[in-house]
């Protein structure tokens, strides 16, 4: 809701997404009737003015419900409202790779009750539509409906790297001396008198002398002083002082009664555009005591960083940083669940992401992230109190947020130094964390150059219509026959396929090159009248599982448009390797080691992957996969304050090579939009491979 532009005393639900502003019922028409607008197909203002619905008399003001199944949740909205947009509201989570511009067709709700206005899409097929299927974004809510999420849109279980016990457990080590941000005094103080009538806080502060503590830096809120009588008292003047220490000051946050028994606890969270992962620590040994993970809830507003920069223009920034807080929020609650602790005991916070989704976190303007010369509002931060990011932890908590050297390189790739130690050591390192943007750093411990390829959300399913995370159900490994061509596939955790990930992606497209399914440019290679090939959309399409066996009861297909589209992200991702290098006067050569990062590396089959060119073609035992890097080092800098300080001194030494104007990037980008690439000479074990 917002208020009008012509009658600011009405709150209106009618946003023109182009102009961003709000229309009443009274001006409800298109400003811009005559030019192209891109926002027109599910723009409830163009719908309503041109398709001519009128509200009903009587009806301003009146509200209709929208019930979501299976998940039982029911929301009052106003007539004309986006489905996907009440969606949102409801927090209710739906894929929308291209932020509603009705042009992935991942939204997908089936209407049980009731009818909505629908636009046409050629996304749905004609077993869809007759099954009332309709996309979220084209479909504006007119009545009281009843809609269902389909089976292969439903959220599921995300297999994520470093939830398991081993991964945890190897962590623990990684930090000699632990030196928290909020360190817990325990002080037994002497009891007043009238021969000692110093107030409480100069008691306190006393007390905090005699343990060693500096008090002349040390400042304390109104808000501590209010509750300091009671909590000095209530223990017989037995307290534990919880004070934050910053680079230049220190905070006393918090007197509680009590010897300092309780246990004090930390976060390490890593904000990914697609998933968040939480790490519940004991800040007295290091122990991860609950691990958990889930769907960063912005990716309703678009799968890449670019999306999520256009939504926060149109709707606002805080509207995406609540999105991001309620995930967190709900994987603090759960991690502190399955521990048996309070969360009022989180007293430190350690937080990795990249730029976009940290200043979309905090509530910072992102816009002139994607304007040039690209800058970020922050690029180092100070230490910030929870209270004021929105966590749900003691409010006085101290929040380190790592800093990163460029708009799109951020702080989850220097975490990912602070846990790999590549800075530190001699040999000569190209690291790469492919998500949504591939970043990589090339370097050790004289060098480190960094730029990031935008490999789009292909690897992680935007852009591929059967294409998801690596969620229960999703394949992610694939073999095809070479005589009849079929498909046989591994699905996480056993389950009939919903879709398939961008693991199973590099397989299939690699099984289709060896097998002769598909020729170097990515064309169904096959004559249309083999029992595998079928027309999708108008485009040939390979059968990888049929109706009977998918979780949707309809056959899952590989289309030429969806082989394009990883084509495009692979070739993004190696001319970054080429460029890179070819900025620091190398070649693969030169490089000792590869190490791989992100949950999308945790499954990828290092083979594979240099048959269709997304990997260099070098000795394989150069290749290491890390896990989530960016986790584990916001972990170890939770717990080290020595870490802490590297962290800002590497992303102050990283040297940022941009890509957006750089010739030798695009003319690489070109030449590796083949499979494997166009010079076949840098990839001898693939060509040999074919031969045989």
């Amino acid at each position: 809701m917002g208020q009008c532009l012509c009658h600011p005393e009405k709150d209106t639900p009618y946003l023109c997404m182009k102009d961003n502003v709000y229309l009443c019922d009274e001006c409800l028409h298109c400003r811009n009737p005559e030019i192209y607008c891109k926002y027109r197909t599910s723009c409830p203002i163009w719908f309503m003015e041109k398709r001519g619905f009128k509200e009903p008399e009587g009806a301003a003001g009146q509200m209709v419900n929208v019930t979501f199944l299976p998940e039982e949740k029911t929301i009052e909205v106003p007539p004309g409202t986006n489905l996907l947009e009440a969606a949102r509201q409801a927090d209710i989570h739906l894929n929308a790779s291209c932020n509603g511009r009705g042009a992935c067709g991942k939204c997908k709700l089936i209407v049980e009750r009731g009818t909505v206005n629908t636009q046409t899409t050629t996304l749905l097929t004609e077993r869809e539509k007759a099954a009332n299927y309709v996309l979220a974004c084209q479909s504006n809510i007119t009545e009281d409906i009843t809609v269902r999420i389909p089976p292969e849109a439903i959220q599921r279980k995300l297999k994520v790297a470093g939830m398991g016990e081993a991964v945890t457990s190897k962590l623990r080590g990684k930090v000699a001396e632990i030196d928290p941000m909020v360190v817990e005094v325990a002080l037994e103080l002497a009891v007043p008198s009238l021969d000692d009538p110093v107030s409480d806080l100069d008691r306190l502060y006393r007390g905090l002398r005699k343990a060693g503590v500096d008090t002349k830096r040390m400042s304390v809120s109104l808000k501590v002083m209010r509750e300091l009588a009671e909590a000095m008292r209530d223990e017989n003047w037995k307290v534990t002082a919880s004070i934050l220490r910053r680079r230049h000051i220190e905070e006393l946050v918090e007197v509680a009664p009590g010897n300092g028994t309780n246990l004090s606890l930390g976060l390490a969270i890593d904000v990914g555009t697609t998933t968040i992962v939480v790490y519940l620590v004991n800040m007295s040994d290091g122990r991860v005591m609950a691990a958990t993970s889930g769907h960063n809830r912005q990716a309703a507003c678009g799968d890449d960083v670019i999306n999520r920069i256009v939504c926060a223009e149109k709707n606002g920034v805080r509207k995406l940083s609540r999105m991001a807080l309620a995930t967190i929020n709900d994987l603090i609650e759960e991690a502190a669940a399955a521990a048996n602790v309070e969360r009022g005991r989180i007293k430190n916070v350690a937080i990795a992401g990249n730029t976009t989704m940290i200043h979309l976190l905090l509530g910072i303007e992102p816009r002139y992230i994607r304007r040039e010369p690209y800058l970020p509002t922050v690029s180092e931060f100070p230490v910030i109190k929870a209270g004021e990011v929105g966590l749900k932890v003691h409010s006085g908590a101290a929040v380190f947020v790592f800093p990163g050297p460029a708009s799109y390189v951020g702080g989850d790739i220097v975490s990912g130094m602070i846990y790999s130690g590549q800075h530190r050591e001699a040999p000569m390192t190209m690291f790469i964390d492919i998500g949504t943007n591939g970043e990589i750093v090339l370097g050790n411990n004289e060098l480190l150059m960094t730029a990031s390829c935008s490999a789009g959300p292909a690897f992680e399913g935007g852009g591929v219509r059967w294409g998801m995370r690596a969620e229960e159900g999703a394949i992610e490994k694939v073999n095809i026959d070479p005589e009849t061509k079929a498909a046989t596939y591994e699905t996480i955790a056993g389950l009939p396929p919903r879709g398939i990930c961008g693991s199973g992606m590099i397989d299939l497209i690699s099984e289709m090159l060896i097998t002769g399914v598909i020729d170097p440019r990515g064309r169904i290679a096959l004559d249309e009248t083999h029992p595998r090939i079928v027309r999708q959309d108008d485009v040939p399409a390979y059968l990888v599982a049929p109706a009977a066996e998918t979780a949707m009861g309809e056959d899952l297909l590989f289309s030429e448009t969806d082989i394009h589209s990883i084509v495009l992200s692979k070739a993004a991702v190696y001319a970054g390797f080429i460029t890179l290098l070819d900025q620091a006067g190398m070649d693969f050569s030169a490089v000792d080691r590869v190490w791989i990062s992100g949950g999308f590396g945790q499954y990828l089959n290092f083979d594979r992957a240099i048959s269709i060119g997304l990997l260099p073609d070098i000795d394989r035992d150069k290749f290491t996969y890390l896990g989530n890097s960016s986790i584990a080092g916001a972990y170890m800098a939770l717990l080290s304050g020595k870490l802490r300080a590297e962290a800002r001194q590497v992303s102050n030494s990283m040297t940022y090579i941009d890509f957006s104007s750089n010739v030798r990037f695009m003319d690489e980008f070109t030449s590796a939009q083949f499979l494997p690439h166009t010079n076949m000479n840098a990839f001898p074990s693939v060509r040999i491979g074919r031969s045989t």
